[in-house]
């Protein structure tokens, strides 16, 4: 048995102080885990859908790898409790996962194995953490691989912001536009894929943003059951996928 509710970790950061917390749940008897940052609650372990569908979603969209391929490297931006990773990993085709992450707390925690799905992202040899702001990093020259600059990548999930319209970081806003979006598309592979996980409902401005970008853009509506609220909830992930070679002419 655990405590009904348990801080594990509090410590102060520049974007306000962020907390892993653990509780029991009393519809499912489980333990859920949450990160808060000041009063706002950033991720729960009773919600995970959406970001799970924002690797599977994104993944989906990228051709399937023959015997002999290399495999594809990917990028997650924001590593919270790491299910979107994790589900990275599962796809037999990934070869490569480099997870950006602004806050190092976090990182730490999944290091440490305060997290549930921590210890075995740090211990999968495909898997990297870096510690940096993906928005600053995305619009710069030397790319989202501090080891490798300009390294491209076939697919970039992003999971940071609330949504395009409400943002974490006035800073983060530059990304959605379309000279953002265009610097984006620098970081990946001809026919390569960007997927973005939004807590709002499709919006169709952002979504034709996207499509002057890129080759195809489109918006998926992902259900799930809401147990705290009754009835279903649902997020949004948005999939772009860049030209091929061919499509650029």
């Amino acid at each position: 048995m655990t405590a009904r509710f348990e801080e594990i970790d509090w410590r102060p950061t520049p974007m306000g102080d962020i907390s892993l917390r653990r509780r029991r749940d009393p519809v499912s008897g489980t333990d859920v885990h949450e990160v808060k940052l000041g009063d706002a609650f950033l991720m729960s372990s009773l919600f995970t859908a959406g970001e799970i569908a924002l690797a599977r979603l994104g993944l989906a969209r990228l051709p399937a790898t023959g015997p002999g391929a290399p495999g594809l490297d990917v990028v997650v931006g924001g590593l919270g409790l790491g299910y979107t990773a994790q589900a990275v990993l599962e796809d037999p085709r990934v070869r490569s996962l480099l997870v950006v992450e602004a806050l190092g707390e976090v990182i730490d925690w999944h290091r440490r194995g305060l997290v549930p799905l921590g210890a075995g992202l740090a211990s999968d040899a495909r898997c990297r953490f870096v510690h940096g702001d993906f928005f600053a990093m995305a619009a710069d020259s030397g790319g989202l691989d501090p080891q490798a600059p300009a390294r491209r990548f076939h697919a970039v999930l992003l999971d940071v912001d609330h949504s395009p319209r409400h943002v974490l970081h006035p800073r983060h806003a530059a990304l959605y536009e379309p000279a953002g979006l265009r610097a984006l598309t620098e970081r990946l592979h001809p026919g390569g894929v960007f997927a973005l996980w939004s807590n709002d409902p499709p919006d169709d401005a952002f979504t034709t943003v996207l499509a002057g970008v890129f080759a195809e853009a489109e918006a998926a509506v992902v259900d799930f059951p809401n147990p705290l609220q009754g009835g279903t909830s649902s997020n949004t992930v948005y999939v772009a996928r860049t030209h091929t070679r061919t499509e650029a002419g």
